[in-house]
């Protein structure tokens, strides 16, 4: 099973999905004072479409819950997009070290 997943779930409508507890940075995440649960991604996901993918904007509806980020959209692009920026995220301790850091500069506030 891929990290995060992007699939059709009607005619024309697509989910990403990205089970929370899962990654190889959940540590870093506790370590950081955080909670690795989709709420805590949907904040990633926010910054990563401020900071690298200002395209992606309003091309999805995020869904987090507890146990997993979902997101939802008529555009499959969009969401593989944002499925390759989560991924890297995901398996990489120093990526999710800087946006953490850009998080901290900038005041952004996670809902996790």
């Amino acid at each position: 099973m891929d990290l995060v997943e992007v699939a059709e779930i009607a005619p024309g409508e697509y989910s990403l999905s990205l089970e929370a507890g899962t990654t190889d940075v959940d540590d870093m995440i506790s370590e950081l004072g955080h909670e690795p649960n989709g709420y805590f991604w949907e904040g990633i996901v926010e910054l990563l479409v401020t900071t690298e993918a200002p395209t992606l904007e309003g091309r999805f509806l995020p869904d987090p819950e507890g146990g997993a980020f979902y997101a939802t959209s008529n555009d499959r692009r969009a969401l593989e997009d944002l499925a390759v920026l989560l991924r890297a995220v995901a398996v990489d301790g120093n990526r999710l070290r800087q946006l953490m850091e850009f998080a901290q500069t900038s005041g952004f506030e996670f809902d996790d």
